[in-house]
């Protein structure tokens, strides 16, 4: 929650969380546990204590709330009607007006089916949709560029973009605001501090797939409705506005399983041998690279929590979670579930057959082991409209530098982000070997 200095006021947003709990003290210094209780002595029960939290300067605000159960919710559980909503039958599930599951989908402004936004417009009246994406170094920079212009050529909806700050060059946050202006798109940065009670990563490309699955719940204002992430490399041939009205059946979010129709590379499928073939228990194993997200389903079902604490609990054991970003939702689908999109959702070569490429509504440039074909060359072979996209980049770029608007003159130039430079050394162990790899060394990236 980004705030500036002032005096706020601090309280439980209304729904379930605030039928049952209410804030009994909030101070600046420590957990003041005597002033809490009597607060909560001398307090009507359904009487909530005002609350104000002073926030002196920039760096922030540390603040301890106490809270409690209000009187007679003793046993009540804050999580119990968003998952009966979850599992429940078809029939009392189109009783949204009445009951605390009415009152609560009536506070956060609706009803919560996973049933689309297909109402959201723009202010010119437009249906509209909203894509989070995270880059990091002027290479991926230029592929989000790229990314972006092929999604706004893909649709006749307004669209804004929610870009991750705490990665992103200076150089490309000056670009970004001159390219909106040119093709016609919103943006905004969002930035979060990683919390200092959840466990830190100690790698940059670990704490950008944190960023990407673990702060869906707080990144973004509570007026949005759902968001789509799309991977920076990646290029869209489809209107994006399909994903976000899709029905998600009650899931917070959708993703695409991984294709299984490409033979040769069955001895990197580590999701259909050992442990993961026992967890899923016939599930499907998805790919990170695009989903899209109910956040006020991942919200009501307090999915962001549960993803912190499974994380906190599996992420000290260097054996867990390699593909952080995707393992975490993968092994959570029996509590947080996954909604599978169609397959043509999302097409890699690696892992999909050809005959899948002319029906994919998204092309990921996955890393393939066995090739180990460059990314540059793998786009210009695969998809001829790469390349205009991104001389259209390219070329504004020039433009920009040549009227002294940008600077950053690296996404201009060609030539200038080798995108076929060596791999890190961390990243040029996963391919070293002809071998299928552990499970450690796979991600969607390959």
């Amino acid at each position: 929650l980004k705030a500036n200095p002032g005096v706020w006021r601090f309280g439980i947003r209304p729904g379930r969380s605030a039928d049952i709990y209410r804030i009994d003290n909030v101070s600046s210094n420590r957990w003041n546990y005597a002033a809490a209780a009597a607060a909560a002595e001398a307090a009507d029960a359904k009487q909530d204590i005002q609350h104000t939290v002073l926030v002196t300067g920039f760096g922030g605000a540390t603040i301890f709330p106490l809270v409690s159960k209000r009187p007679g919710r003793e046993k009540d559980d804050v999580l119990q009607s968003s998952d009966a909503d979850s599992t429940g039958s078809t029939a009392s599930k189109g009783k949204t007006g009445s009951g605390i599951w009415g009152k609560i989908k009536g506070s956060l402004g609706g009803d919560s089916n996973s049933g689309g936004n297909s109402d959201v417009v723009s202010g010119d009246g437009r249906p509209h949709f909203d894509v989070f994406a995270v880059a990091s170094g002027h290479l991926y920079e230029r592929l989000m560029s790229i990314m972006m212009l092929s999604v706004l050529n893909s649709t006749e909806s307004s669209v804004k973009f929610w870009l991750i700050e705490n990665f992103l060059s200076p150089s490309f946050k000056a670009f970004v605001p001159q390219m909106a202006e040119e093709f016609g798109f919103d943006y905004e940065f969002v930035t979060y501090k990683w919390p200092h009670w959840l466990h830190h990563e100690t790698e940059k490309q670990r704490t950008i797939w944190g960023y990407k699955i673990l702060f869906l719940d707080v990144l973004f204002p509570l007026n949005l409705d759902r968001v789509i992430f799309v991977d920076a490399d990646q290029i869209v041939r489809a209107d994006l506005q399909e994903l976000a009205d899709m029905d998600l059946h009650g899931a917070p979010y959708g993703y695409t399983p991984f294709c299984d129709d490409r033979p040769e590379i069955d001895g990197y499928r580590f999701w259909k041998q050992g442990w993961w073939k026992d967890h899923l228990r016939g599930k499907p194993y998805h790919i990170s690279a695009l989903f899209v997200v109910d956040l006020k389903r991942f919200r009501q079902m307090a999915a962001g929590d549960r993803m912190r604490g499974q994380y906190q609990a599996l992420s000290r054991d260097g054996g867990s979670l390699a593909n952080l970003d995707q393992d975490l939702p993968n092994n959570m689908q029996h509590i947080v579930p996954i909604h599978s999109l169609p397959q043509e959702w999302l097409w890699c070569e690696t892992w999909c057959s050809d005959g899948g490429l002319k029906r994919a509504k998204t092309i990921d440039l996955c890393n393939n082991p066995m090739t180990k074909e460059p990314k540059l060359e793998r786009a210009r072979r695969l998809l001829p409209e790469w390349e205009v996209f991104d001389k259209q980049v390219a070329n504004f770029s020039r433009t920009l530098a040549l009227r002294g608007r940008h600077e950053g003159a690296q996404i201009a130039d060609a030539e200038a982000v080798n995108i076929d430079q060596p791999l890190p050394a961390a990243k040029a162990k996963e391919s070293s070997s002809d071998e299928p790899p552990a499970h450690e060394n796979v991600h969607e990236e390959l």
